[in-house]
């Protein structure tokens, strides 16, 4: 398998409403016709329901088309009888604590864009490095390398496995804490046993940490951004509808038992519920029909919701939200716009691949929602656009000058002779609608995309199946993209950073000539002429993988000494381990500078598998589930180990 890498240049919805009573609904009308696939990427619009109950009739008979035997299939969120689940922001965070001594210079979280703080499991404003592990969230003295608190976040007897990890958000003295979802019981806020929730809790984290609000809501945390003291939190979520699970009878008898639990369903069935709980006192109420707008065509079997937070305030409130009646995967955020990307693959890919199938143009569509989020408080959901074919993760997007740059793949990307290709498109933002002004297609004929990363007028774009050609696209005008060059080398990279002018760094695989991967390697790029890509240098660790390939959060690139440290695990029958790999990265070449390891728990072989990593003056700390660590960034000595055992 192969990799390429493609450089490509270049309505404030209504207030919160309770939705009792909206249970009598008319007849709905019968559900609009597909997408047409012929129809040009972009032209696609949100509107609102005419009221609550047009708005759960509607919702109800498009659920009705959608449901099978077992209930929604990979769309729902699975209850317990029926339905299966198939550094600018850095600077930022600071604010709030200006009467305390100038923090040295630190690294923040690694972002898709500067001045949006994304969420991670360690954060740090240049004093203290926060962090939350295993339901517990610990804070450290980075000048004395010591810890000054932690807490555990489990409450009620809650079981902090359950609720999976964590990631936080940090200004001034106050971390949000974010846990995507947890199992409830049945005791959770009169929620059905094992409905998912999101979790967000509110820290004062100017001495010990404590907890100072908490907010429930049902679903599946998506992702979150913040700017500022503001964070957007975005969250998916489905009807409360148990399906009955019988053993006995036809499909055709289950498909109809299940319409029926929808036909019975009531508005507070259907909409998230949420519970804030501030100073001992807990508020509860749903999230209503009127904060939502729905496009054309849809399920009906699942909603996303923007919520909006003030980390300086006293509570988290109910979140001010606003939502579409449709999916999402993908977040991204430029700072004054937030997008929401949704496909249907959950619907299709499955069948597919057993079956070796074609997926249909219809199938392949992505819609993307835009809000507006350059003033604090509620967003205003501003337009919506859609483009053929599938994202591969929030790199695939960027804003620019007035427009939306999306890179995609579409086609069969699987099976022996995969039919697929990939496209970057160029919609501009126009009104309550992102016509598309521009496309480059052809990209990696028979590969999916591995990595996209977009700087400035420039974009890159990775895929891959057997080799790996650098095609070169300029999309300086974005009406006219052109393809300037092609550079074909073995191997790919899944991660891509813009280092210093005309220099990109990937992180991916090598492989050999036929795709078989070798290890994990580093490559560094020059791309200061489009027409003549080059790789400049390389760096192969044999039979290794890097969470950084992954996740952009597990690397940092720390320009000031031109520094890159990233997690690597090592497999091979005579050595192997845990780590991070410290490079320094040169005008031509990639050097080595040495490895850091971390001890294992008390009573856990092996050795600490390292997370993350930040720098703090002249500290490199790396962070792991046994512990926190300080480095000389100069030698790699040990300057001081705090274990969490």
């Amino acid at each position: 398998m192969t990799p390429r890498l493609a450089v490509a240049a270049g309505v404030p919805l209504a207030l919160l409403v309770a939705l009792a009573g909206c249970t009598s609904t008319p007849e709905p009308p019968s559900p609009p016709a597909p997408h047409d696939p012929g129809v040009p990427a972009g032209q696609f619009r949100l509107v609102a329901f005419d009221s609550c109950a047009n708005g759960l009739a509607l919702m109800k008979n498009a659920a009705k088309e959608y449901v099978g035997p077992y209930g929604f299939g990979g769309g729902a969120i699975p209850l317990a009888g029926g339905a299966r689940a198939a550094a600018g922001a850095a600077e930022d965070s600071a604010a709030g604590s200006s009467s305390r001594e100038k923090a040295p210079s630190y690294s923040g979280t690694n972002t898709h864009e500067a001045g949006v703080d994304e969420p991670d499991l360690v954060k740090t404003d240049g004093r203290r490095i926060v962090t939350v592990q295993q339901g517990t969230v610990r804070v450290v003295d980075a000048a004395s390398r010591k810890l000054t608190g932690e807490l555990d976040l489990a409450t009620d007897g809650d079981d902090p496995v359950r609720w999976g990890e964590g990631s936080l958000l940090l200004h001034g003295d106050r971390a949000l804490v974010l846990v995507r979802g947890g199992w409830h019981t049945a005791k959770d806020f009169a929620r059905p046993a094992g409905l998912a929730s999101a979790r967000l809790m509110l820290l004062d984290i100017s001495g010990a940490p404590k907890k100072i609000s908490e907010y429930e809501v049902d679903g599946e945390l998506v992702d979150a951004r913040q700017v500022g003291d503001t964070a957007r939190v975005v969250v998916r979520s489905s009807p409360r509808l148990d399906f009955p699970y019988r053993e006995h009878g036809t499909e055709k008898q289950q498909v109809a038992a299940n319409k029926r639990v929808i036909d019975k369903a009531t508005a507070e069935d259907w909409f998230p519920r949420y519970a804030v709980t501030t100073g001992g006192t807990t508020a509860k109420g749903v999230l209503g029909c009127e904060r939502y707008s729905r496009p054309a065509t849809y399920s009906g079997t699942s909603m996303v919701t923007v919520l909006s937070f003030t980390l300086g305030a006293d509570g988290l409130g109910d979140g001010d939200p606003v939502g579409v009646v449709a999916d999402g995967d993908t977040v991204y955020s430029n700072g004054s716009s937030l997008y929401v990307a949704n496909d249907q693959r959950w619907r299709v890919m499955g069948w597919l691949e057993r079956t070796n199938g074609e997926p249909k143009p219809e199938d392949e569509v992505t819609e993307i929602y835009r809000f507006d989020i350059s003033r604090p408080g509620r967003p205003a959901y501003v337009g919506s656009g859609s483009v053929r074919g599938w994202l591969i993760n929030q790199y695939a997007m960027s804003e620019w000058d007035g427009h939306l740059r999306v890179a995609t793949t579409s086609g069969r990307t699987w099976g022996e002779a995969p039919k697929s290709s990939s496209t970057v498109y160029v919609l501009r933002l126009a009104g309550d609608s992102m016509p598309e002004v521009g496309k480059v297609a052809g990209l990696g004929k028979g590969e999916r995309i591995y990595a996209v990363r977009f700087a400035g007028t420039t974009g890159y774009v990775v895929t891959f199946r057997q080799t790996d050609p650098l095609y070169t696209v300029d999309l300086a005008n974005p009406a006219k993209p052109r393809v300037a060059g092609e550079l074909k080398i073995t191997g790919y990279s899944a991660y891509l950073h813009p280092a210093e002018p005309g220099r990109v760094i990937g992180v991916g695989q090598e492989a050999s000539e036929r795709g078989r991967t070798q290890g994990t390697q580093v490559s560094l790029f020059d791309v200061s002429n489009l027409d003549s890509p080059a790789r400049l240098a390389q760096h192969h660790v044999k039979s290794a993988h890097s969470e950084a390939e992954y996740d952009p959060h597990a690397f940092l690139y720390w320009p000031e000494d031109r520094l890159l440290v990233m997690p690597l695990s090592v497999w091979e029958r005579d050595r192997g381990g845990n780590g991070a790999l410290v490079l320094r990265i040169g005008d031509t070449a990639i050097s080595e500078v040495g490895t850091i390891s971390h001890e294992s728990k008390v009573g856990q072989p092996g050795v600490g598998l390292i997370r993350r990593s930040l720098v703090i003056g002249d500290d490199l700390w790396t962070v792991s589930d046994s512990g926190l660590m300080a480095t000389n960034m100069s030698t790699l000595d040990t300057q001081a180990w705090l274990s969490w055992s």
